[in-house]
């Protein structure tokens, strides 16, 4: 009876963290795959708890006479800038100048039934007789949720971006006039979630379908040396899971939970196919009050596999206009990666507070070790801090889409002052990410990708302060048979760093910068090592009512061995009119 008394306890203080396999049914389900772990997100927290459709901030039947807090925001706005750029270390002291024209909009929404943002921006670059090409750019990011009754809800998440095309090559941090080694994505997702509860089993359902494509047009001429790698082109990709389960004292002194799911990627360079299919059963084992023992057991079935290119007569693969390789529609499929079988992982599970959580797991899959952990701390109302181990295999799209929907629907993400580029980490108190893991390279090729990354948002005084850094491991998994033999069983490491900060001054200036570093490890045979580094700041002032001033400057560096080094400096005049 004691033994029960304070097993109860321990289930009310955490009733709505320790919700074993069909909470973590929220995360990805390539995530999900790797454990049905309990699950801290202020998401799932709200959406899943009974008691937290109690408040006025969430919707019950029959509550339409409640009040609302509702808060929305809409800004468009249009700028011009002048930006002028000049390298000091190719032997001119020559300066380019160009002008931009952009549009778009920065818009918000929290009601009982619907949380979001979008933060969208259109530019076109005029290069006059400088030597610069006219060009067009989408920078973009957006996450919403809609809960359409208790127990369901819809999600989506989008981005737009410039980032690197071959880490062979260095690419600009402010990313000023017409870059190489740059080419324009954009990863969208969307789908439905179910949590409810019945007969005391909680009840997770979800299916997302996502869409992630690179603009042919950018890619030009691969950086880098070494052979050409074939670059992504569009995807779509599809994820499907199901669990049930019950929390520890429910009915058993220890949590339970049976779920499975569904992942697949289809590409389209080279047909690429990613598939995986899963089931698994999961505990969680109450130790103290805060301290539990997870693990789970069950059997998986991963398949990756690609087609052949079109052969010239000499047996040399054939590219388009486009520089990418043309599939052979009719080759047979060749299969990169084949794992079925047994898999499990087991660990800890640390609560101590509403605050922090802590959880390792170590286990067997892919057909070798894999370690996987989260650290999330929030010491503050203002301070977040959170820590991921991961291991998985993914695609490009999925890898992105994965990333988006760790987001929160309100968050904080940084625009470059000089290039207007939205990229790097995004913040929220309900999940951080940075996107340089994924957007380590373009290529087609589908890849394990195990690494660290680790975030924190803060406000110290009057300073807003973000920074994100992390460990990716890629190893492509390409066929010793297909058009890109030598990419099988590559490695391909990177490293970076990444830190914005900005304050006001008063009600009408303020001021904003960002610094960078990346190191790229390529194994592929005759790359050598890239470091990149970038830093930036601007200083904002509104003039008139709306209207909006920016000086800001920067400076790009890299340095790889066997070429030489570069340094370069950008300067910018704009202003904005915020409607």
């Amino acid at each position: 009876m004691k033994n029960n008394i304070w097993l109860a306890k321990s289930c009310k203080n955490y009733k709505s963290l320790l919700l074993l396999s069909s909470a973590s049914f929220v995360l990805s389900p390539s995530v999900y795959a790797q454990q049905l772990q309990s699950e801290f997100s202020q998401d799932f927290t709200q959406s899943s708890s009974p008691d937290a459709f109690n408040s006025d901030d969430n919707v019950t039947d029959g509550d339409e006479n409640r009040t609302q807090r509702t808060r929305t925001e809409f800004t468009p706005f249009i700028e011009v800038t002048q930006v002028a750029f000049t390298d000091f270390e190719d032997g001119s002291s020559d300066v380019l100048t160009y002008t931009s024209v952009a549009v778009g909009a920065d818009a918000s929404i929290q009601t009982r039934r619907a949380q979001g943002q979008i933060n969208i921006r259109y530019e076109r670059l005029f290069g006059y007789d400088s030597g610069l090409e006219d060009q067009d750019f989408v920078t973009g990011l957006a996450r919403a949720n809609y809960r359409l009754t208790r127990e369901l809800s819809i999600e989506a998440g989008g981005l737009a971006s410039r980032t690197g095309l071959d880490s062979r090559g260095p690419t600009s941090f402010n990313q000023v006039g017409n870059q190489d080694n740059v080419t324009q994505v954009y990863s969208a997702y969307a789908g439905p979630t179910l949590s409810t509860t019945v007969n005391s089993v909680d009840v997770n359902a979800q299916y997302l379908v996502g869409y992630t494509r690179i603009e042919s047009g950018d890619i030009g001429v691969i950086a880098g040396p070494g052979p050409a790698v074939d670059t992504f082109s569009d995807s779509i990709s599809q994820s499907a899971s199901l669990s049930f389960g019950q929390r520890p004292g429910v009915s058993l002194p220890f949590g339970w939970a049976i779920g499975g799911g569904y992942n697949q990627e289809d590409g389209d360079q080279l047909d690429q196919r990613f598939r995986d299919v899963f089931v698994r059963a999961d505990v969680t084992v109450p130790l103290s009050s805060n301290l539990f023992a997870v693990g789970g057991i069950g059997y998986e079935d991963v398949q990756v596999s690609e087609r052949d290119a079109l052969r010239d007569a000499l047996g040399n693969p054939i590219s388009d206009d486009s520089g990418r390789l043309v599939t052979d529609e009719g080759s047979p499929r060749l299969v990169t990666l084949e794992e079925d079988g047994l898999i499990w992982d087991a660990g800890v599970l640390w609560r101590p507070s509403r605050r922090t959580s802590v959880e390792a797991r170590f286990g067997r899959r892919y057909g070798s070790d894999t370690y996987t952990g989260s650290l999330s701390y929030q010491p503050t109302d203002n301070t977040t801090f959170n820590i991921s181990a991961f291991d998985q295999v993914s695609g490009f799209g999925s890898l992105l889409n994965d990333n988006l929907q760790s987001i929160g629907t309100q968050f904080d993400s940084f625009r470059n002052p000089l290039s207007g580029n939205i990229g790097g980490c995004a913040f929220s108190r309900d999940g951080s990410t940075c996107f340089n893991g994924a957007l380590q390279t373009a290529a087609s090729s589908n890849f394990r990708s195990r690494g660290v990354n680790a975030t924190l948002s803060s406000r110290f005084g009057n300073w807003d302060v973000g920074i994100g850094g992390g460990y990716n491991r890629r190893r492509f998994l390409a066929s010793e048979l297909g058009a890109q033999a030598f990419l099988a069983g590559t490695v391909d490491e990177n490293y970076f760093v990444q830190a914005f900060f900005g304050t006001q001054f008063d009600e009408r200036s303020s001021f904003q910068g960002s610094v960078f570093y990346n190191l790229n490890d390529s194994g592929i045979d005759g790359s050598s090592n890239v470091t990149t580094y970038g830093a930036n700041a601007a200083y904002l002032r509104e003039v008139l009512t709306g209207l909006q001033a920016t000086v800001a400057v920067g400076l790009d560096g890299f340095d790889q061995p066997g070429f030489d080094s570069a340094l370069s400096a950008s300067a910018l005049l704009g202003l904005r009119y915020n409607f």
